[in-house]
């Protein structure tokens, strides 16, 4: 996730919805028993371009989720959505999961899994298809989904990039 156009941002003043994405329950077998403890991966986003993730372990479920959020608004970023939708179609690759995203027309909804779903939600995308190919393990899925909404690029910040006007993007 090095890219150029990655924009940390502040999570002191925005308002966040948080998705939970998946939660794990793992035991640990001790001589005394087993002892349970959870993971829980979180996305939050404002649902206006803004969305992070972050991981949560703790004994109780609850607490996890908690810890979770907390981590995700340590990780937000900001992203590229243009009328609810995507920019242009784009790969996103973690791990062993590879992610498609194409943008869609008006009135289509978010075709995406659920680890995909829940990100795409979280940064306000409203019409998008998208496909997982791969593993499918929610960790890497959310990751591989962030990985491909960094790689995204609007018609301003290419124009920046080039040190062209905006009229001359499309006619170039």
């Amino acid at each position: 996730m090095a890219e150029v156009n990655v924009k940390r941002v502040k999570s002191s003043e925005i308002e966040f919805k948080d998705r939970l994405v998946a939660i794990n329950r793992v035991t640990k077998v001790t001589k005394g028993g087993r002892t349970f403890s959870f993971s829980a991966i979180v996305v939050i986003g404002n649902e206006n371009g803004v969305v992070g993730y972050g991981l949560g372990k703790a004994k109780e479920v609850q607490a996890a989720i908690q810890k979770g959020v907390d981590d995700a608004k340590k990780n937000l970023v900001k992203v590229p959505v243009l009328n609810g939708t995507v920019p242009h179609e784009q790969c996103g690759k973690y791990s062993g999961a590879k992610v498609f995203l194409k943008p869609a027309a008006p009135g289509t909804g978010v075709i995406a899994g659920g680890a995909m779903r829940a990100v795409l939600e979280s940064v306000g995308v409203k019409d998008v298809l998208a496909k997982s190919k791969g593993s499918s393990n929610p960790h890497s899925v959310v990751k591989a989904t962030i990985d491909a909404l960094l790689k995204m690029k609007d018609p301003y910040m290419v124009a920046q990039l080039r040190g062209i006007p905006m009229d001359k993007v499309f006619n170039g």
